[in-house]
């Protein structure tokens, strides 16, 4: 990290050619990478890498550049080289930097690197081993261990500095099962903010052993009917929908441009009713979670849809300025390589009122989806397709048998609108989400919901 005095020396000579804004970003992070394939550890990984990032926002444009040298001369130069891009009036000025104290706080148990690598071997070959002995048919297991140990620090010409540290540990398991012809997989993650305490709740068997059922029991299941119906989405399965369907579409960036559906609808409806979302950085122990964004703001719990109004946008300092607001604590990046951008962080449906178990009870016929896979859509238009990863026929308002190969297709605000049931539960599952590649950690979730009608992509 970086002495103070030295910050404001920086930013001092960033915006001594004018401009409106400027900020540091110094980073130190220690990863640790553990993979098994076939049996045997494929990689191990670690290492340290740090660096600094330097951004001279002037004339409504955004200049940035970055550095693994971290001597004076190295980011003085930088300094120097953003201040000749600015055509601004030179200015005096005068900066006395406050330290920036959180709002929330996270306690982490047991920090990641305490702990030995032979344990953390042994985790993921007792996780390979479980997936392996629950059935003939499971060819190939992947299971790959991560933790991470990242320290900011943030200086901006607002006047403060904020510091943080953030502890990641993640566990996957990936198995693939094969039988008559038939190839099927199962995935399962757990993780998020949280050090090696990750597994006092949640054994890398247990984990392995979900991915390996889903993948064996879609094996013999029959291909999912096609067509126009009901689908109730568990709480388990996930936020994918909610991520994708609307979350990008209200980061203040693709808004601005006009490369979002949601794009000049502030105050529309956009959703049902009974609709709530929510993006919150201050839940403990959520992989999206953190004390300040990577631009120095405090986490914060921001409304993006209430009752079916669009009530905002998720903003970082340059699109805050643009529209004449406040950020939203919603400036990421994936490293000091990137510059901030507007970015999800555990995003989700608030819960309803009826019981899940109603919502499928009322539910005559359909698909019961348990688990989401992956999906994409145009934030433009909307229209989305998502891939199911667990899914099941819906008989008489019960769970029936299993299918496979279905997807979901539809548009984003006409099916936020026509949500008719809103559970009381909630579920969130954990991703690294991908934007002008950049990959950032997040969560989402929502309740049971139920769509009364989506186009099922399966048999005719």
């Amino acid at each position: 990290m970086l002495d103070n005095t030295f910050l404001q020396e920086i930013l001092k000579k960033t915006l001594s050619s004018g401009g409106e804004y400027a900020d540091v970003f110094v980073e130190r992070r220690k990863p640790t990478s553990i993979q098994l394939e076939d049996d045997k550890i494929e990689k191990i990984f670690t290492g340290i890498d740090s660096g600094v990032g330097i951004r001279l926002i002037a004339n409504s444009k955004t200049f940035y550049a970055f550095s693994n040298d971290l001597s004076e001369k190295a980011l003085l130069e930088i300094a120097d080289s953003l201040t000749k891009a600015s055509k601004s009036p030179q200015k005096d000025i005068t900066l006395d930097l406050r330290k920036q104290r959180p709002e929330v706080n996270f306690s982490i148990k047991l920090i990641p690197e305490t702990v030995p690598m032979d344990k953390k071997i042994e985790l993921v070959r007792s996780a390979n081993k479980a997936a392996r002995d629950f059935d003939k048919r499971i060819k190939q297991v992947i299971v790959m261990y991560r933790d991470s140990v990242q320290k900011v620090q943030i200086a901006t010409s607002e006047g403060f500095i904020a510091e943080d540290e953030r502890i990641h540990t993640l566990m996957v398991a990936h198995v693939i099962a094969s039988d008559n012809g038939v190839i099927q997989t199962g995935y399962e993650p757990a993780g998020g903010l949280i050090g090696f305490e990750l597994f006092e709740n949640i054994k890398p068997e247990e984990l392995a052993l979900t991915a390996a059922r889903r993948a064996t029991m879609i094996l013999t299941a029959r291909r999912a009917p096609g067509g126009r119906m009901p689908v109730v989405i568990s709480s388990n399965a996930g936020g994918t929908m909610i991520h994708e369907a609307i979350g990008h579409g209200l980061e203040a960036d693709l808004a601005q441009q006009g490369l979002s559906v949601y794009s000049n609808k502030a105050g529309e409806m956009v959703a049902s009713p009974l609709i709530t979302v929510l993006d919150d950085a201050t839940i403990p122990n959520k992989r999206g979670s953190f004390r300040f964004d990577d631009e120095g703001t405090p986490s914060q719990r921001t409304v993006l849809v209430k009752n079916g109004v669009l009530t905002g946008y998720m903003y970082d300092n340059y699109t805050a300025m643009q529209d004449k607001t406040r950020s939203t604590g919603n400036g990421r990046r994936e490293s000091y390589h990137s510059r901030p951008i507007p970015r999800m962080t555990n995003t989700f449906i608030a819960s309803g009122e009826s019981l899940p178990e109603d919502v499928l009870k009322s539910t005559t016929k359909g698909l019961f989806v348990k688990k989401m896979g992956g999906g994409q859509v145009n934030t433009v238009t909307g229209d989305f397709v998502f891939e199911v990863q667990e899914g099941y026929i819906i008989d008489n308002g019960r769970i029936g048998e299993p299918v496979r190969g279905a997807t979901l297709t539809g548009n984003g605000p006409e099916v936020l609108k026509s949500i008719d049931r809103v559970g009381s539960d909630m579920g969130f599952s954990i991703g690294t989400c991908g934007k002008d590649n950049q990959g950032v950690p997040v969560s989402d979730a929502m309740p049971t919901i139920r769509i009364p009608e989506i186009v099922v992509g399966g048999e005719a």
